[in-house]
């Protein structure tokens, strides 16, 4: 038989009179054996009565918290009103849509990327490298080749007398591949001193005398001894290319040679232009525009 005690509620497993725990006499738990037994029947349970009280300020306490059963392990979440989140996110999203911000026009740039500086020679109109009046044009080929031509003979001749003078002094003519091109530096020589001389003090050579040639500038005047001087280096570097520079003619728009180009000078059939103002020209120019 298992009793308890009256007094502190613990269980009395062995047959002794007193509580193990409170040490009660026998008469306090008949006294209180009655009021104990009602009390245990009318709750149903049989516990005791400090139980009970934590039961009661236990269901209080969770009462107040959140109406919580009797059997919650934890304390609850208030899960008992489930509401849609999503349904309220989209009602939010209607009544307040989100404006756009107007696109902004998009505006074209321009980068412009200049690798080399422009060169402008339309202040200096002597300075274009094209005739500028059709009343001085530019001597035809055909003129200049048979002035060239003349010219070639005049200094062949002028050549084969320097030979004949030097073999008559005592001096050996001989064909090999060293004098070979003694002979051909001499006769370069003899081409630059006949240019330079002809083209510096006279304006013209006698190849262009006799063709009725003469040097004029880019406007169609009288050129300067500068640009004589420039003309004969032009001369100068057309022979040391074999020529080339006389058959650049042929390819160039304006017929003009590498001495053209460089002097800014060319040959014309027709008489120079003079000047506004006349200027008394040098008298290296005498022969040239006799």
């Amino acid at each position: 038989m298992i009793r308890i005690c009256s007094k502190c509620g613990a269980l009395l497993l062995d047959n002794s009179d007193n509580c193990s725990f409170c040490d009660a006499p026998p008469e306090e738990r008949s006294e209180t054996r009655a009021p104990a037994a009602a009390e245990s029947a009318a709750t149903g349970a049989g516990e005791p009565e400090w139980r009970l009280e934590v039961s009661r300020r236990l269901e209080e306490y969770r009462a107040r918290r959140g109406h919580l059963r009797p059997d919650d392990s934890q304390s609850g979440l208030p899960f008992h009103q489930p509401v849609s989140l999503d349904v309220q996110i989209d009602d939010e999203i209607r009544e307040h849509p989100r404006s756009r911000p107007a696109p902004r026009p998009r505006q074209t740039e321009r980068v412009e990327i200049r690798v080399q500086s422009e060169l402008d020679f339309s202040n200096a109109q002597d300075d274009r490298a094209r005739p500028q009046t059709a009343l001085v044009p530019v001597a035809s080929l055909g003129q200049r080749r048979w002035a060239g031509l003349f010219d070639i003979i005049f200094l062949a001749l002028t050549y084969a007398a320097f030979l004949g003078l030097f073999r008559s002094l005592g001096g050996q003519i001989t064909l090999n591949k060293t004098t070979a091109i003694i002979y051909l530096v001499i006769g370069y020589l003899f081409y630059a001193l006949y240019f330079s001389i002809f083209i510096t003090l006279a304006g013209v050579t006698p190849g262009m005398q006799l063709r009725g040639l003469s040097i004029v500038r880019l406007d169609g005047s009288l050129p300067e001894t500068r640009q004589l001087l420039w003309r004969s280096f032009g001369y100068l570097l057309s022979g040391a290319t074999l020529a080339l520079g006389f058959l650049w003619a042929f390819w160039d728009e304006d017929r003009f040679t590498w001495q053209d180009r460089i002097s800014q000078t060319y040959v014309t059939a027709a008489p120079p232009v003079s000047e506004s103002d006349p200027v008394e020209a040098p008298a290296h120019h005498t022969f040239a525009h006799k």
